[in-house]
This record gives C-alpha cells, sequence and structure tokens, in this order.
C-alpha cells in the first residue's frame, strides 16, 4: 500500500513539474529584502535539532522577515522549538491527499501568504517538500546542491559536506550570508552539542 502511494505521489509531482513556469529573479536583489520566507524543516528528530541551534542566524541573516516555519506532516516540532518570533505550520492528515500530498486548500492557504522565498532544510526525499517547493514559481527557492534542483531550486547552494548535516547547513547559510553581504554569526561546528 505504501508503495502505491508513493508511486502515485510523484506521478502528480512530475505533472506538478512538467506545468511549473519558472519565473525570473533578480539576484542578488531578491534575497537582500524578502518580506515573508518559509522554512521547509527536515523530518528528522536530529536534523531537527540542528536547524533549531541555526535560527537564531537565519533570523539575523534576514531580519526583519517574516520567518514561518513548516513541519512535514507527521512530525510534531512545537515542543522542539520556540513560538516567540516564529509562526509554526504542522499540516494535520484531513490536510493531505491518501498520497500523502498537500491538499489544494492547505497550499492555497500556504500562497495566501505571499512566500517571497522558501529555504528548503530538510534533507530526505520528501513528497511534502516538493510538492509545497512547485507550488511557489514566483519565490526564490533555495536548498541544498545536488539534492532537488530545477525545478523544485531556483537557487542551489553546493558545499563540500555530503553527509555532514551540521556543516552542510553551516555552509549554506555563510553562503547566503556572503551573497546578501551581511554579517550574522554563525554557529560553528565545534560549538554545538549534538
Amino acid at each position: 500500500m505504501k508503495k502505491l502511494k508513493n508511486i502515485l505521489a510523484w506521478y502528480h509531482i512530475n505533472k506538478l513539474k512538467k506545468k511549473i513556469e519558472q519565473q525570473p529573479i533578480n539576484f542578488p536583489d531578491d534575497l537582500m529584502t524578502p518580506k515573508r520566507i518559509l522554512i521547509c524543516l527536515p523530518s528528522s528528530l536530529r536534523e531537527l535539532t540542528l536547524v533549531k541551534q541555526f535560527l537564531p542566524t537565519i533570523t539575523s541573516l534576514f531580519k526583519p522577515a517574516d520567518l514561518t516555519l513548516l513541519a512535514i506532516p507527521g512530525v510534531k516540532v512545537a515542543d522542539i522549538y520556540p513560538r516567540k518570533g516564529f509562526q509554526i505550520l504542522t499540516p494535520s492528515m484531513d490536510q493531505l491527499t491518501w498520497s500523502g500530498l498537500p491538499k489544494r486548500t492547505f497550499i492555497q492557504m500556504l500562497q495566501g501568504y505571499n512566500f517571497e522565498m522558501l529555504l528548503d532544510l530538510n534533507f530526505a526525499p520528501s513528497i511534502f517538500t516538493s510538492a509545497v517547493l512547485l507550488n511557489f514559481p514566483q519565490a526564490i527557492r533555495v536548498g541544498r546542491g545536488n539534492h532537488r534542483g530545477i525545478p523544485f531550486y531556483n537557487l542551489e547552494i553546493k558545499t563540500k559536506y555530503l553527509r555532514d548535516e551540521r556543516n552542510i547547513y553551516r555552509s549554506l547559510l555563510e553562503t547566503l550570508a556572503h551573497i546578501t553581504n551581511k554579517q550574522p554569526e554563525i554557529p560553528r561546528t565545534n560549538n554545538l552539542s549534538s
């Protein structure tokens, strides 16, 4: 049953990929002043903990943008993440299709926020996150290089790290800081606890 759901979900993702019309972005200007940013969170507890440690950096990097955290369905992040300064969205099961994709009403609710940038911090394959990314062709969609690629992202940041999530997150944020010419404090790897 799970395999059938996955096949159906990827069928719909592929249909979305064919429909997406890439919008031009003004680089790097569009990265300098996004007003609303959607951060797609990872699904594993370990990666969620790592991302939490980088939230002050993300806040500083894109200040004064409104940041919204989007959790993967079924992952409860309210106990892990601070509510102050962040809106946390966690889709319920009735906001998903049988195959696990977000329903049209959920996508429309997200589109109502007018996100100008999506920052994908989920490095595991996710049909849910893939569908969300494809439904924001007008936004800057930033992700790790050698992951989903075009048309999911219109800005990929490659790092020399392949499996070290902590360094991948740090490298991603350092690159965004360099592009935007900002100097947020980015936690060093030896200062982070597991």
